[in-house]
């Protein structure tokens, strides 16, 4: 659990020093497209995590446990029946926390995109955004 809090740190740190290089790129508009190309890949992770976790789904119910094990021989077949569920329960709740990154990184970047094409349009209309957000910061 430790490892999964401080994997999740590292990414939000991550995260944040990517977002302020993009936010210092010269042109808004290189900005947006940079933020649209990361949101379409998050999308296809997204995706692709969900494909997984409904697999998982699928193989959890017992009746697909016990045809995993059809073949076997044991002396024990509930202990390796109970052992292959743990194992996709644990591979199936690491989706979701993938999941539930993905989402995190996609609202992000979505109220990013939005933002560079604010700016974007401020500047096609030549307006400075640094002059009017400190002009609007004075009694």
């Amino acid at each position: 659990m430790r490892s999964l809090v401080s994997r999740m740190f590292v990414t939000l740190l991550l995260s944040g020093l990517f977002a302020t290089t993009v936010l210092a790129q010269s042109s808004a508009k290189e900005t947006a497209a940079n933020l649209r190309l990361q949101l379409s890949e998050v999308q296809i992770r997204k995706a692709e995590m969900q494909a997984l976790d409904e697999q998982l789904q699928e193989d959890l119910r017992p009746e697909n446990i016990e045809r995993n094990f059809a073949g076997f021989g044991s002396t024990h077949p509930e202990r390796l029946r109970e052992l292959r569920r743990r194992q996709l329960e644990i591979a199936r709740d690491r989706v979701r926390i993938e999941l539930d990154e993905l989402d995190r990184n996609q609202t992000c970047l979505e109220t990013a995109i939005g933002e560079a094409d604010t700016v974007a349009y401020w500047q096609s209309a030549g307006i400075d955004i640094g002059i009017t957000q400190r002009t609007s910061n004075l009694p």
